[in-house]
């Protein structure tokens, strides 16, 4: 096997996840990040569900089946991960959870599973197998696993340009000079789009806003991930209460403070003890969205040794899809897991 000089421009979960797998199986990897850490734009921000219990179109299916069974080999790999496998808990809002992964709960057992809310439906779905992350905490230690497995990385690094030589990448131009290449890897979420234009062709995705509310909480006020017609929030630690909200507008009405304010306002009323959250910080989130909403993932098909990886939920799909990525860049083949996944589903033309 030919030891590759491998570049993963971007350091959030995705990026993380494909430097993870692709320096354990003894790779050049050179993690170049613009902040000056991993995790510090939109992974930071993120809810960090392990969600993959809704419904989605039959090609896709199989990734998202998978990626349970993921984590729970990433946790052999990894202990100190700390994922909480506690369940998530739905009510209230249409749901597109598919009934063979879910449990129907009366509200004797709801109140067993959340005993500090104020007021209880008769009835909720609880997708058992579920969990959530720290997403900053994961990040890091992929990328500190990473650099254990022999990986270079390199923050305050911003990535200028990505050069040719024919159809080939031969490395990329950044804020301290160039690094040489075999493949580069993609993985700058919603920037991504801007990196591939000069090279003459789009990637369909655009920035999906989204709030990330954060609260100090005294206790631990909730046990799963509450989802319903008033938040969605769960207890990212015992003493940090996390609660996610749509993005509107920038009016002061609607605009992210507003929305944050009002969404601490409602936990402080719903939760036993809520009275005692203090509001942290109100964050807005550019998650990457493709355009039909999956991931696109794969070599470009024109210029060699360019390699793209965006995707939401990052969260839920990175470990499972950069280690399937991970072996179509190392062994030259073709995942079949992977097909739907390519950009050329968009046919997207390429510019002259």
């Amino acid at each position: 096997m030919k030891k590759q000089k491998i570049v993963v421009i971007g350091a959030g979960i995705v990026g993380a996840s494909m430097a993870y797998n692709l320096s354990k199986r003894n790779q050049d990897v050179t993690l170049i990040e613009c902040n000056s850490a991993a995790a510090g734009e939109v992974t930071e921000k993120s809810f960090a569900w392990i969600n993959p219990s809704g419904r989605v179109l039959k090609n896709f299916r199989h990734l998202y089946d998978a990626t349970l069974d993921e984590y729970h080999e990433l946790e052999k790999e990894l202990p100190d991960l700390n994922i909480n496998w506690h369940g998530a808990l739905t009510w209230g809002v249409p749901t597109t959870m598919e009934e063979s992964r879910i449990q129907k709960l009366n509200r004797q057992q709801i109140v067993a599973l959340e005993p500090n809310l104020k007021e209880y439906p008769e009835e909720a779905s609880f997708a058992y197998g579920e969990g959530a992350v720290d997403p900053t905490h994961t990040t890091k230690r992929l990328v500190k696993k990473a650099e254990e497995h022999g990986a270079n990385l390199l923050f305050d690094t911003k990535v200028m340009q990505i050069k040719e030589e024919g159809t080939q990448v031969i490395g990329v131009c950044t804020s301290n000079g160039f690094i040489e290449a075999d493949v580069i890897v993609l993985t700058t979420g919603a920037a991504l789009p801007e990196l591939c234009k000069p090279l003459g062709f789009d990637v369909p995705v655009a920035p999906s806003p989204s709030i990330m509310i954060r609260m100090k909480s005294k206790e631990k006020l909730i046990h799963t991930l509450i989802s319903n017609s008033q938040f969605e929030a769960r207890q990212l630690t015992d003493d940090t209460l996390i609660a996610a909200e749509d993005y509107m507008d920038e009016s002061e009405e609607n605009g992210p403070d507003a929305i944050g304010t009002r969404a601490f306002e409602i936990l402080r009323r719903h939760l036993k003890g809520g009275e005692t959250l203090e509001l942290e910080s109100i964050k807005v989130g550019m998650r990457p969205m493709p355009e039909d909403g999956y991931p696109i993932v794969g070599f470009h098909d024109r210029i060699k040794g360019l390699y793209l990886a965006v995707m939401h939920s990052a969260i839920t799909l990175a470990p499972m899809i950069s280690r399937l990525a991970a072996n179509e860049i190392i062994d030259n083949v073709q995942m079949k897991e992977l097909e739907s996944c390519r950009l050329s589903r968009f046919s997207v033309p390429n510019k002259t």
